[in-house]
């Protein structure tokens, strides 16, 4: 059954790039067809054609390679050495360069017509919301950037690099999110602390974790996380805290005296304190009592953030409401508007030599393909698939109006250029451009493509059963 189900959802993944890719093209063949333009090919997929067929002379097919497709268009740009030359092709005469501005431009425009009416979809059913609100600073890491800065367990954080945040993960006005985005050498973090009259601003260095030659290169961090409710949800067997009088349900507020923001910031705390009882302040029943427990270590240790081998009290939280996940119903233009923000704050950092985002860090087709399948596997996959494929349909048309060679920016920029000088680029050379920038797309495609595959073999931190001895 679960392998039925696995191959549907391939099928839907592969069904809804075609689509993207079809709709996108569809408009360069509609626009040239209203232009009167010369096509010679419509074909999803690139390479060899599987399956192909004239129609009012027209080749329509479906390529070898499922990634991508095109519409071959002579009059807009010599592409034979990509798509293949046609030999016997008749001389056709030039177009005017407002029809291959109109072509070129058809393509994004359509993407981002998908885009709306996938958004209409989406406000009619919704779509899953998964947020992090809480931007009060939980935990933070000995000796990282944030201690350094002098940031503090209670600070609620209310801007990254003067820009408000509204929640800690969650999008553009995320905390998370704009540390990962910024392209200053220091963070300028600012926050609300107890005592303080007015916000404090701390400057805050990052850190980048190491990866491997094969990995995406991990993304700024400074060392901090966001405070949870310490709740009460089940025990390990055998563990310190199950043979305590703390009871399911019971919300720890603090440990000797300290006030606890985060199961990190606890877990730390007992953690040097093997075989030394703490004081636990919690509250039950909107009652606050004090229990004492006395942590050990595990006979199995954990994998753990801190360490792997360290005393704990042996408690599972329970995380509920940390994750705000309720459906909303954007408007189509709040989506498009959302995911353009979030597409242009991402080139921004992309271009920006201070910052620490790269290349590799974008995302492929492999990549897109798995986050779709992922998706679909959650709860309401089908609404989260539909809200994802705005985002991307969004991202292609802004993509494709790049000013470069082979994309649809760069037609309408060499058709402004033959306009202003009145006479189209020499064939030669703009056929040498069109093919060294193509194959410069593809060789960075590659590239990314290879990042992809290897987040699949990058180890995967497994959690071992805790266990304690009798």
């Amino acid at each position: 059954m679960e392998l039925l189900t696995n191959i549907a959802l391939i099928f839907l993944v592969l069904l809804s790039f075609n689509l993207m890719i079809f709709i996108h093209e569809l408009g360069h063949f509609l626009a040239a067809r209203w232009r009167g333009l010369k096509v010679e090919k419509f074909q999803i997929w690139f390479g060899k054609p599987i399956w192909q067929k004239t129609i009012n002379g027209v080749q329509y097919g479906l390529g070898t390679i499922p990634a991508g497709g095109f519409v071959s268009l002579p009059q807009m740009a010599p592409m034979e050495a990509i798509e293949g030359a046609n030999l016997d092709a008749e001389p056709l005469p030039p177009v005017k360069p407002i029809d291959k501005i109109i072509v070129a431009v058809a393509g994004p425009l359509f993407s981002l017509g998908f885009a709306l009416a996938l958004g209409l979809i989406v406000w009619g059913i919704g779509k899953p919301q998964d947020i992090i609100h809480e931007t009060t600073i939980g935990y933070v890491q000995n000796d990282s950037p944030a201690a350094k800065a002098g940031l503090r367990e209670g600070d609620k954080i209310i801007a990254v690099d003067g820009n408000p945040v509204r929640y800690y993960l969650g999008g553009i006005e995320g905390v998370k999110e704009n540390i990962v985005l910024s392209t200053n050498e220091k963070i300028a973090v600012t926050v609300e602390r107890p005592g303080e009259k007015s916000p404090l601003t701390l400057q805050c260095s990052f850190e980048i974790a190491p990866s491997r030659w094969y990995e995406r290169r991990a993304l700024r961090t400074i060392g901090i996380s966001f405070a949870t409710p310490l709740i009460v949800d089940e025990f390990v067997p055998n563990s310190p805290a199950s043979k305590s009088s703390l009871l399911k349900g019971d919300k720890i507020i603090s440990v000797d005296g300290i006030k606890v923001w985060s199961n990190h910031q606890l877990a730390e705390y007992v953690s040097k304190r093997e075989n030394q009882e703490v004081k636990l302040g919690i509250l039950r029943n909107d009652k606050p009592q004090d229990v004492t427990i006395t942590p050990r270590r595990p006979c199995k240790p954990q994998k753990l953030a801190l360490e792997k081998d360290q005393a704990m009290l042996g408690v599972a939280w329970d995380n509920q409401g940390i994750v705000d996940e309720h459906i909303v119903y954007p408007s189509p233009v709040k989506q498009c508007t959302n995911s353009v923000k979030m597409m242009l704050a991402t080139f921004t950092a992309l271009l920006s030599p201070k910052s620490s985002v790269g290349i590799d860090q974008l995302s492929g087709p492999v990549s897109i393909a798995k986050a779709k399948f992922d998706i679909l596997k959650t709860d309401n996959g089908l609404r989260r698939l539909l809200a994802f494929l705005v985002l991307i349909n969004v991202n292609l048309a802004i993509f494709n109006m790049l000013p470069f060679p082979v994309l649809d920016g760069g037609h309408i920029t060499l058709a402004i250029m033959e306009s202003v000088a009145r006479r189209p680029v020499r064939a030669r050379v703009l056929e040498y451009v069109q093919t060294a920038c193509a194959l410069l797309l593809m060789g960075t495609f590659f590239y990314i493509s290879t990042k992809d595959v290897g987040g699949f073999f990058s180890p995967q931190e497994t959690e071992d059963k805790i266990e304690f001895c009798p």
